[in-house]
């Protein structure tokens, strides 16, 4: 296996106020991690910055503008976009480039150029909805990536896994009323930002939600992704795997309560490289999304992509 990882010292610049659980201090963790002998062989890349009309993929252009309007002039400043969303100087920056890091391992995977690809990047995206930054995130990095594979690469049946332990509400509203992509999702419920329920389905049966009790843990996750998402992702057939890979559902995090370990995350990496190599000609992107706990996030994102490496 050929596995890509895109990163930048830009993302480390998106600043939040002093003790805001997404941090840049998150990265400089799995930074660490990755510098064991283990991920020598791992091709690291910088990762480009998107066009801003990259984000009107998934994004109308107000909510584009919505968000440059709340950018910060001056260098040091923090602005609030809404409860738990904030912005500064470079975070603009941060995250068009986080777009264009998802968009290049997309071209890269859909042009044989790697069988994979692994996109460390901040702010996350999942919970921004159509026209609206919230939860930490500004732009729906994972919805642009399946929209840029879909537009760009002719791919027909674009699917999405997201084990962040918070439901992606944004991914979910983005396509609700697309059957051509597959949102799957294992989340902690009651949780923010409160979505997620099993009925939850969208207009063409295309949502699949796979809730979890708070203090549950290994058996439970693991049968939800068997039982809901590997079989979703069977009838589904896809083009393509995407994965919003958070790392908040380990028993270390501080905004939840689940109880995964990094073996758990390996061994769901496991089960969607299975899916595509059947389906999907070994063709997977993972974006970082949550995680905030430093060491169970370096544990289990250094175990994904060792995972990913291995194939």
């Amino acid at each position: 296996m050929t596995t890509r990882l895109y990163e930048h010292a830009i993302f480390l610049e998106h600043d939040t106020p002093s003790g805001h659980p997404e941090r840049a201090d998150r990265l400089r963790s799995l930074n660490i991690a990755l510098q064991h002998p283990n991920f020598s062989s791992l091709d690291r890349r910088q990762a480009p910055q998107a066009n801003e009309d990259a984000v009107t993929l998934a994004h109308p252009e107000e909510h584009l503008f919505a968000v440059m309007r709340q950018i910060p002039e001056e260098e040091g400043e923090i602005a609030q976009i809404e409860s738990d969303t904030y912005v500064s100087q470079k975070s603009l920056q941060a995250a068009l480039t986080g777009v264009g890091g998802a968009l290049a391992a997309v071209d890269d995977v859909m042009t044989g150029a790697v069988d994979n690809a692994f996109v460390a990047s901040r702010p996350p995206g999942h919970h921004a909805e159509k026209t609206k930054a919230m939860g930490f995130c500004l732009f729906n990095n994972i919805a642009i990536a399946a929209r840029h594979a879909q537009k760009v690469h002719g791919a027909e049946r674009v699917a999405i896994v997201d084990w962040d332990v918070h439901h992606g509400n944004g991914t979910q509203d983005i396509f609700w009323d697309d059957p051509s992509v597959l949102f799957c999702s294992t989340h902690q419920m009651p949780l923010y930002p409160g979505s997620g329920a099993k009925n939850e389905t969208g207009t063409g049966n295309n949502i699949v939600n796979a809730p979890l009790s708070p203090n549950t843990g290994s058996d439970h996750f693991r049968e939800a992704f068997k039982s809901r998402v590997l079989a979703a992702l069977k009838d589904f057939s896809p083009d393509l795997i995407l994965i919003s890979a958070g790392f908040d559902a380990h028993h270390r995090d501080p905004l939840a309560q689940i109880n995964l370990v990094g073996d758990d995350f390996d061994w769901a990496t496991g089960r969607l490289l299975e899916v595509a190599d059947r389906f999907a000609g070994n063709r997977v992107v993972s974006l970082l999304e949550g995680g905030y706990d430093l060491e169970g996030l370096a544990e289990s994102a250094g175990m994904h992509i060792s995972r990913l490496m291995k194939g």
